[in-house]
């Protein structure tokens, strides 16, 4: 066996030259395997099945790297080895097939656990073992959940011109096939919801997966970006798969603007990899996002990359305004609804309250509430919430988004040469900040 740990030595250098090359870590294994060396086998197939937990061959390597050191030449080295030294008398015979089919996978997998914890189940819909069978409901990866919405666009209070632009870019050619199918429209596409911070852009998108009857899949920064070189373009990739097999599905990415940030502000190559993934998947250019609607937030649309918003991609755009008067009221309504009040005046409330983003007045019935509670405590008597209440707690609670109309400003005078921010320097207007 002289030669055979040259052999290993070199495929080592290859592999640290190359961790990515999966059949030269295979063969590396392989090696290991005729040489007895299997834990360290089953340490390459981990790192093998870790990023492709569907590797037929991985699995089946790292099968006979655990049932022990092979008996035979034949059965562990590939045809170009040199031949290892003959087993002694009492080596054990080679498993069957049929041993390998019937390996204890949950056994292997509680094994290598603690070194290599999976990310995501098996493409099978299991833990991995390939005689296991399950339903499409077990496709969905542990880091992420599919749900079904329980809401539509009757639950959004107002924001008419918002729920019209969503009628036209999802909803119409979704419940009309056959117009669709005679004017082309696909159904994929990319929406971009931005405006003030606590307006409802996530709760719109909601709405429009309930209204399609699509699952809803809304996915984070925190479960995109990873430490590891490499790992976030995999989660954005293991994350469109998902949404893909899913389909019809919409797809929400909050705060966007993180996740494809512009590439010429960034200096981490990590960082703008992750953006050039993403341009990729939105692409789909196996036209494989047939059914995948992509909904995208930012409270800060100028800082997301501009290749992310030219055609096919997320290249329509909808400004999402603080609730108007209508809405207001059903904001109120929907916070007060399982608190105990008497005497309030919806509309009252709503007129106080222009200029209050959603995330304001439900601060406002928060306050409010929290007097009612503590006047309770000193006087030793339970009373409902009214309009004295709430009152006041307008008066304490100051809307919370001048800074950002303030950076929008600034963007609309110096930075809109080419009118995308038009909608915005509308409404700027309409309200005198312009």
């Amino acid at each position: 066996m002289t030669d055979e740990p040259l052999l290993i030595a070199s495929l080592r250098r290859a592999v640290a030259a190359a961790p990515d090359d999966v059949p030269l870590r295979l063969h590396l294994a392989e090696q290991l395997v005729a040489a007895g060396l299997t834990a360290q086998a089953v340490a390459e197939c981990a790192a093998v099945l870790a990023s492709r937990p569907d590797d037929a061959a991985a699995r089946e390597l790292m099968a006979r790297a655990l049932a022990g050191p092979a008996p035979t030449a034949a059965a562990a080295r590939p045809a170009s080895a040199e031949p290892p030294e003959p087993p002694g008398p009492s080596a054990a015979q080679e498993p069957s097939d049929g041993a390998t089919q019937g390996f204890d996978w949950r056994a292997a997998e509680q094994d290598l656990g603690d070194a290599v914890p999976p990310m995501f189940v098996g493409v099978d819909g299991t833990d991995g073992g390939p005689e296991a069978t399950a339903g499409a409901d077990d496709l969905v990866p542990s880091a992420w959940e599919i749900v079904s919405s329980g809401v539509t666009l009757a639950d959004v209070g107002g924001m008419e011109e918002v729920k019209e632009r969503l009628q036209m870019a999802f909803l119409a050619p979704m419940r009309n096939p056959e117009l669709r199918k005679l004017y082309g429209k696909s159904l994929r596409g990319g929406l971009l919801l931005y405006g003030p911070p606590g307006c409802g852009k996530t709760f719109v998108a909601r709405a429009v997966a309930g209204e399609l009857g699509a699952k809803f899949l809304a996915v984070g920064l925190s479960d995109i970006l990873d430490m590891w070189v490499g790992s976030s373009e995999r989660n954005l990739h293991e994350l469109f798969s998902l949404a893909r097999r899913e389909a019809p599905c919409v797809l929400f990415l909050d705060e966007v603007d993180a996740l494809g940030q512009k590439r010429s502000q960034t200096r981490l190559s990590a960082t703008r990899g992750t953006v050039t993934q993403l341009l990729a998947e939105l692409d789909g250019v196996d036209g494989a996002n047939e059914g995948v609607f992509v909904l995208a937030a930012t409270n800060h649309p100028w800082d997301v990359d501009p290749a992310l918003r030219r055609p096919g991609r997320l290249d329509r755009t909808l400004l999402v305004l603080p609730p108007d008067g209508p809405a207001r009221e059903a904001v109120f309504r929907h916070h007060l609804r399982d608190r105990p009040v008497a005497g309030i005046d919806l509309r009252k409330l709503a007129k106080a309250t222009d200029g209050y983003s959603g995330a304001d007045i439900a601060h406002i019935c928060e306050t409010a509430s929290e007097k009612a509670l503590m006047d309770g405590i000193r006087t030793g008597t339970a009373r409902l919430i009214d309009m004295r209440d709430l009152e006041a707690a307008v008066r304490e609670v100051r809307p919370s988004m001048s800074s950002w109309f303030d950076v929008a400003r600034n963007v609309v005078l110096f930075g809109d040469d080419d009118g995308t921010y038009a909608d915005l320097r509308t409404y700027l207007k309409k309200v005198k900040r312009l």
